[in-house]
């Protein structure tokens, strides 16, 4: 089955201001999708109309053969939604949190006490269940609406910007959960990021948006194969005097010894490079961009797309 499907999505607001310029779109059951694009693309104007939150101008959108149109309380059974903005009563103790939502959807209070445990518990929050949300953590809290969305235990999954502002050994933590649900559970993954090495860590497919438009869809594997090399710079837990030998990937120590540079090269993640890394012993703290391959395959494409506009 087809999780998503939109043909001809247009959504304007005053003056003729297009958001989404008759987009097309379909993503398979249990897919990890990215949708990618610069701010003002469209990519939270789309997530908004799937996740009825926006009236669409015109188009459809089919969500596990729900109609949008016809069966709007089909469609939200079928989504766990993960915005940007912290979103929840920040003056309730999180367990509510988690536990209303589920009442929201029809949910005995049982069930759903006995949910709220096993998802707070996955992602490590059980401990602070009585804590009001407003005194958690940014990663804290990017995990309560995770734990929220995952409530209802719906087919599909949307994360807008889920990563934004968490560090990188949480945001790991998250990439094995959001992982292990996918593949283990079957949930359809929706993700969008301005972190492009998590789309290639993550997921399968991607669309790329920009000015209401998709200008690329296709799998990540192919984009990476048209895309030059990438380079990371590594911020370890423990200095090192010698650069490590982490074929196929090309390493240098940097002035500080506990910095690494790594090249990545075509067809190889990050993911890849963290295991091996680990598997020396190399424990990596942080990490940071230095010339993403994907980053750059997309600005050419956007620039690209912009000349054809203009």
């Amino acid at each position: 089955m087809t999780a998503l499907q939109i043909e001809n999505l247009v959504k304007t607001y005053a003056d003729d201001v297009y958001a989404l310029r008759g987009i097309d779109l379909s993503v398979g059951e249990g897919d990890f999708f990215a949708l990618l694009g610069p701010n003002g693309a469209g990519k939270s104007t789309a997530i908004g109309i799937i996740s009825s939150l926006v009236n669409k101008t015109s188009g459809s959108v089919n969500v596990f053969g729900h109609d949008l149109d016809q069966d709007v309380i089909g469609v939200k059974s079928c989504i766990g939604l993960v915005p940007q903005e912290f979103n929840f009563n920040g003056f309730e103790p999180i367990l509510n949190t988690v536990t209303n939502v589920a009442g929201y959807n029809g949910i005995s209070m049982r069930e759903a006490r006995k949910r709220a445990e096993y998802y707070l518990k996955r992602l490590d929050l059980w401990d602070k269940r009585n804590t009001t949300g407003r005194a958690l953590s940014g990663g804290m809290k990017r995990r309560l609406m995770i734990a929220r969305a995952l409530v209802h235990e719906p087919k599909m999954l949307i994360l807008d910007e889920p990563t934004a502002g968490v560090d990188i050994e949480i945001r790991r933590s998250m990439w094995d959960y959001l992982s292990e649900i996918n593949t283990q559970h079957g949930t359809t993954i929706i993700l969008t990021t301005h972190y492009l090495e998590e789309a290639e860590a993550l997921c399968r497919n991607v669309a790329i948006i920009d000015n209401g438009q998709i200008i690329e869809n296709g799998a990540v594997a192919d984009l990476l194969s048209r895309a030059a090399q990438e380079t990371f710079v590594l911020n370890l837990y423990d200095p090192i005097s010698i650069a490590p030998s982490i074929a196929p990937f090309q390493a240098r120590l940097c002035s500080e010894q506990n910095q690494l540079e790594v090249d990545v090269p075509k067809g190889h993640s990050i993911s890849e490079l963290f295991d091996i890394l680990k598997s020396q012993g190399v424990v990596v703290g942080s990490i940071r961009t230095k010339s993403n391959r994907l980053e750059e395959f997309f600005l050419r494409l956007v620039s690209q797309s912009d000349e054809v506009t203009q």
